[in-house]
């Protein structure tokens, strides 16, 4: 009885763990809108805006890893081609096609094309790896996507073009990547590993799409505007760099880790609602009712999904060559 409660108390905290992990990275990764913006509006691509976030991201991560992960770099040899895949659609992939699809489609539909990634994450552990998806995880992400429709205000400027709806599928397949890649990789390679390999991919793919030697460097000395105050372009390349990409993806992968891919997709839809509202408090965007009562409807979602899968109990196994239990990024002895 009492090593039944021990284990009921650990997966309960792995599970507590994981949900607030994807939730700071929910939050991280809706912070990026404002700087990014005001990169785009001072003379960046939009492209070359998000090379240089996940450029800046590869030089801080590689050499963590090499510093802490050195055992664990040598154990790759196994998930190599898995890791190049999750650089490719679940970091490269994802963004690329989502910016493509934005410019050519109302901004709305395209983050709700973008976040129908996980509606396939369900179906393809539904129909193709034959594992069962709990019904409330399914109804949560049904009523995400539609409080998420709601936030994204879809019927505003709506319009069918076949590039850009062909790209918002496209962002929802390597987002759903994304989240499967992880689960797969849980137990065997680190997170700041997968994240630093994801990057170091992502840069290099992305860096033949954003010509980064036609990059308006000058910008990042220059003084941009950023919610009624200027700062140099290189501090807002930083925040994204650092808070955005770096600690937003070393989230997600950790909290991942410790729920499943189900209940992760679904948290994801936090994201939105946390970039609505960081619009709403440092650029001062107006917050509709209908965006209002979406977001509450976004979160009652997200909230049934997480119900819905227990968490992997105790957390996930140490990676090998992880050194000793603990280690790890985003291990329970990290936590907070």
């Amino acid at each position: 009885m009492a090593a039944g409660t021990a284990g009921t108390g650990g997966a309960a905290r792995t599970r507590a763990a994981g949900l607030g992990l994807a939730l700071l990275s929910s939050v991280c990764f809706g912070a990026s809108g404002p700087f990014g913006k005001a990169l785009i509006e001072a003379g960046l691509g939009p492209l070359q805006a998000v090379w240089l976030r996940i450029a800046a991201a590869a030089l801080v991560l590689v050499p963590l890893a090499v510093l802490l992960r050195r055992a664990a770099l040598r154990n790759l040899r196994p998930h190599l081609r898995v890791l190049v895949l999750y650089g490719l659609t679940g970091v490269a992939g994802c963004q690329a096609c989502y910016f493509v699809a934005a410019s050519r489609l109302p901004v709305g539909v395209a983050i709700l094309l973008e976040f129908s990634g996980p509606l396939i994450v369900l179906g393809w552990l539904r129909l193709v790896r034959r594992v069962p998806v709990h019904r409330t995880a399914a109804v949560g992400v049904a009523v995400a996507m539609a409080g998420l429709a709601l936030v994204v205000q879809v019927w505003t400027g709506l319009s069918l073009d076949p590039v850009g709806l062909a790209a918002g599928l496209g962002a929802a397949a390597c987002q759903a990547c994304y989240f499967l890649i992880v689960d797969r990789l849980t137990g065997s390679v680190d997170p700041l590993v997968i994240t630093s390999a994801g990057s170091v991919v992502a840069a290099a793919a992305l860096g033949v799409l954003a010509a980064p030697w036609a990059l308006p460097w000058d910008v990042l000395a220059a003084p941009v505007p950023v919610a009624g105050h200027t700062a140099p372009g290189w501090t807002l390349v930083a925040w994204i760099a650092l808070v955005s990409t770096v600690l937003a993806y070393l989230t997600g992968v950790a909290g991942l880790q410790r729920l499943s891919a189900q209940v992760g997709a679904a948290i994801c839809y936090t994201e939105a609602v946390a970039a609505a509202l960081i619009a709403w408090a440092v650029l001062g965007e107006r917050l509709t009712g209908p965006q209002l009562a979406g977001g509450a409807i976004v979160l009652t979602g997200a909230y049934l999904a997480q119900r819905a899968a227990p968490a992997r109990p105790g957390g996930p196994p140490p990676p090998a060559g992880a050194g000793r239990p603990g280690r790890a990024l985003g291990e329970p002895v990290l936590d907070g």
